[in-house]
């Protein structure tokens, strides 16, 4: 249970407030109009990501009794972890202009996070071995995690919405870096355990 209460709350933090396509379409909302229409961007997650999760664990499914696959995919999924805490600690200053295209609905949002390689990527070697290991010890396990990663995936762009429609500044600030930098570390420290699993996977062939 504490696994999953950690793994889905670091996840789901900086999955949320990581500079990405979705996080742009939240800010340009935001800017445009107000920080109502930001949300709207920030919940499109909620509508596209269940077929993906679906899908991620059907595939993997197939190779549940391959242990030496499954430490492939988990040493996967350590190198992408190890890149998304790469690219959190050397995370910049965002840019807040306001655009001067027409304003996207949360349809649009939800089309760009449904062609955004990262939740492919995320489910099929991170999130969904996650929940497949942790299906056997039962269903709280697994549902907590997913509580945990979504409430901070969207809540965090929600409240990046809210903050952003008050200051422009926040984005630029040393306060959004240095949580960027603290979340790096606490990926870098996922993506070991992930190693960890795939040597425990690939040995037990």
């Amino acid at each position: 249970m504490l696994s999953a209460l950690s793994a889905g709350t670091i996840l789901g933090l900086s999955a949320g407030i990581a500079p990405g396509p979705l996080l742009a379409l939240v800010i340009t909302q935001t800017l445009r109009h107000n920080a109502r229409e930001g949300v709207k961007v920030a919940l499109s997650p909620l509508i596209t990501d269940l077929p993906i999760i679906i899908l991620s664990l059907l595939l993997l499914g197939r190779f549940a009794g391959y242990h030496g696959v499954l430490g492939i995919v988990s040493f996967i999924g350590g190198v992408y972890v190890l890149y998304l805490s790469y690219e959190s600690w050397s995370t910049g200053p965002v840019e807040v202009q306001s655009p001067q295209e027409k304003p996207k609905s949360l349809l649009k949002g939800s089309i760009i996070n449904a062609l955004n390689p990262h939740p492919y990527l995320f489910w099929l070697t991170v999130g969904g071995p996650f929940l497949l290991r942790e299906f056997q010890t039962g269903w709280r396990s697994p549902l907590l995690f997913m509580i945990c990663f979504y409430v901070m995936l969207v809540g965090s762009k929600v409240g990046l919405a809210l903050i952003v429609g008050r200051s422009r500044n926040f984005l630029a600030s040393r306060h959004y870096m240095l949580i960027m930098r603290i979340l790096a570390i606490g990926l870098a420290l996922f993506a070991i355990l992930l190693f960890k699993d795939s040597v425990i996977l690939v040995l037990h062939r």
